[in-house]
């Protein structure tokens, strides 16, 4: 059993949703060392895309080709305010319950950041205007995201959860003090077309999508037509 990636982002209450990563750690290690940069492009797509099109508050389970992603998004704090998801990508044979109880967890603890993150209406601060306008770097937390600090205190959280949770066994006994989760409510999906809007194709996700590079694309269009195992498809 293996755990890749382990996300915390925030949710636009919008249709169609806007996710942005407020951290994330991965574990790519059994890939090749020419892979990860793809796979690990990958992971975030797959994370962004679960997490934009899953209901609140509806625990999920995506699985695609060798992968599950487990989703778990909570509404915002006031009306029209940014909510959180936090994402899970394991292995087919990781167990739900180790993986949704850290998800609420993770939810749960990071919840305060909810108030720090402006309004998905709000104007961008002058700082943030002035960078993007002269070609700097834009602050995270103007497009729901984290300043660098605060992103790299989350996610050391993230890596130490991520490396904690690889065994299930472990993590179930840390788990003792939490609340049996009840997993006739968790919605299982066995693949990830079937949590796009109708229309929607993976391919045409990627292709459209700016945050995979040309040699993922590529990557991602060979690995299907072989059916490698070491793509999110």
């Amino acid at each position: 059993m293996k755990v890749y990636s382990l996300s915390l982002l925030s949710v636009t209450p919008n249709t169609p949703a806007v996710a942005t990563l407020l951290g994330t750690a991965q574990d790519l290690g059994s890939f090749s060392f020419y892979q990860r940069g793809s796979v690990g492009e990958f992971m975030t797509f797959f994370t962004k895309t679960v997490a934009e099109r899953t209901p609140v508050n509806q625990p999920s389970s995506v699985e695609e080709n060798n992968y599950k992603a487990h989703v778990f998004r909570a509404p915002g704090r006031t009306p029209g305010g940014l909510g959180m998801a936090a994402v899970m990508i394991t292995d087919l044979e990781y167990p739900y319950r180790p993986a949704f109880s850290l998800l609420t967890k993770l939810l749960d603890e990071h919840a305060p950041l909810l108030a720090q993150l402006p309004s998905p209406s709000a104007a961008p601060s002058f700082g943030a205007a002035s960078a993007a306008a002269f070609g700097g770097n834009p602050s995270t937390a103007a497009a729901g995201g984290l300043p660098p600090a605060q992103k790299g205190k989350v996610e050391g959280t993230l890596a130490s959860y991520l490396a904690k949770y690889q065994d299930p066994k472990q993590a179930d006994t840390i788990m003792k003090v939490q609340k049996e989760l009840d997993e006739t409510k968790i919605v299982l999906h066995k693949t990830i077309e079937s949590v796009l809007e109708r229309g929607e194709k993976l391919d045409n996700l990627v292709e459209r999508s700016n945050a995979l590079s040309a040699q993922s694309k590529m990557f991602y269009k060979t690995a299907k037509k072989q059916n490698s195992c070491c793509v999110i498809m």
